[in-house]
């Protein structure tokens, strides 16, 4: 007589392995969320033997917000997150958030607060992993295929995808799909090329729009875009963060990291705009730029992974490892945004990924489709307030040019 057909329980059994594939900020994030709940059992890979990312972030404060007051405070967006959430939605957040350690929380509330280098924010968040003497978080360093975690899943296990823009595991989640197809769960919009420049400034400088205008007044081209939010003054130094649109031919002449000194080699005209930029600086706060310019060019898109999560591949059922064991993208592995919004709305879909996972009784098909349906409303989120800044910053480059401002307006 035959054994019987195993059985799969539709909620997560009473100890769940889960394997959180990325050690960057956002899989970090997950792997601290997860090891306080021992009712998981965590497994962290990641090809990096260090952190050596250098560019300073800084969170978005609603990812320390406590009434939904303040997590609908922004001065681009606020509407919109009213309009999107229902209250209902985002107490749900909230109260999750009042469950977070303290340990991980207070350094939260530190990289909402100012400036930080990325790799401290990984080093910080590796090392409170290794210090929490409970629920030890299994390492492993080695390249994984998306073939591997096809192979090393079993069954009530859960996979979680924080491998960043090229995802690991984007494409498999459509069914039907292999591993070694491209680009088939990915809508991606491109802005713009853009050089990110960074600088360190030895005096207390702020920028607004009257700055960024009045600044670039006499550059007709490669103008100099400061972020409101992204130049912070710690007590010493400045640091100074924004973007230069660039064409698309000069984003092919440019490496992928250079300086000050490369960039007046090679493409004066950009160079002197920031320089004239600088000057104005210095002549208005009396202050000089410390060490040199850091430059990175980079295509700035926005993309979402149409399936966030194996929902699919569980309904259309057969063999597929996936059927039986819940996959989710967290990070840029779901979606992605310029102008310095990834890691805080990263942050953001772990805390609600880790709230829902912490409901052990939730079916396998609703946590999926809750979670996909959050991702979904955080991109329609960060989609309207991305335009709503590429907007802003087309007509700020073009103010003075009455004919050219008045093409890129839309009335009524």
């Amino acid at each position: 007589m035959p054994p019987p057909p195993e059985r799969h329980s539709e909620t997560l059994p009473p100890a769940v392995r889960v394997h959180v594939l990325g050690a960057g900020p956002v899989g970090l994030v997950v792997a601290a969320l997860l090891q306080s709940n021992d009712r998981f059992s965590v497994h962290l890979y990641e090809k990096r033997r260090d952190y050596s990312r250098t560019r300073m972030v800084q969170l978005a404060p609603y990812l320390v917000a406590d009434s939904i007051e303040s997590y609908c405070t922004d001065y681009i967006d606020g509407e919109s997150i009213a309009a999107i959430f229902e209250p209902s939605e985002i107490s749900e957040g909230l109260a999750f958030r009042q469950s977070i350690p303290p340990d991980l929380m207070g350094l939260l509330r530190g990289w909402t607060r100012g400036f930080c280098p990325l790799n401290d924010i990984e080093r910080s968040l590796s090392d409170l992993i290794d210090a929490r003497e409970t629920h030890p978080v299994q390492r492993t360093t080695a390249v994984v295929t998306a073939q591997d975690a096809m192979t090393m899943v079993q069954p009530g296990d859960v996979l979680i995808d924080c491998t960043g823009t090229k995802s690991l595991l984007r494409d498999p989640l459509v069914p039907g799909v292999g591993v070694t197809e491209g680009d088939s769960n990915t809508f991606k919009l491109r802005l713009e090329y853009a050089l990110v420049v960074t600088f360190l400034y030895d005096q207390a400088y702020d920028c607004n729009e009257y700055c960024k205008y009045y600044k670039n007044i006499d550059n007709p081209f490669y103008k100099f875009i400061p972020a409101v939010n992204r130049t912070y003054h710690d007590g010493r130094m400045t640091h100074v963060t924004g973007i230069v649109n660039i064409r698309a031919e000069d984003y092919e002449r440019m490496p992928s990291r250079f300086d000050g000194e490369w960039l007046r080699s090679h493409f004066p005209q950009v160079a002197q705009s920031m320089d004239r930029f600088i000057a104005k600086v210095k002549t208005e706060t009396n202050g000089e730029i410390v060490g040199d310019l850091e430059m990175v060019r980079i295509p700035l898109d926005l993309y979402r992974a149409r399936n966030a999560t194996s929902l699919q591949v569980r309904r259309a059922g057969g063999e597929h490892p996936f059927v039986r064991s819940p996959v989710f993208l967290v990070g840029d592995s779901a979606m992605g945004s310029p102008y310095f919004q990834s890691i805080s709305l990263g942050f953001e879909c772990a805390m609600f990924l880790a709230g829902l996972l912490a409901q052990h009784d939730l079916p396998h098909t609703e946590m999926l489709a809750r979670y996909e349906q959050f991702v979904y409303k955080q991109w329609i989120r960060v989609y309207t307030r991305t335009r709503m800044i590429k907007h802003n910053k087309d007509l700020l480059e073009c103010v003075g040019d009455t004919f050219t401002l008045l093409e890129k307006l839309h009335v009524y």
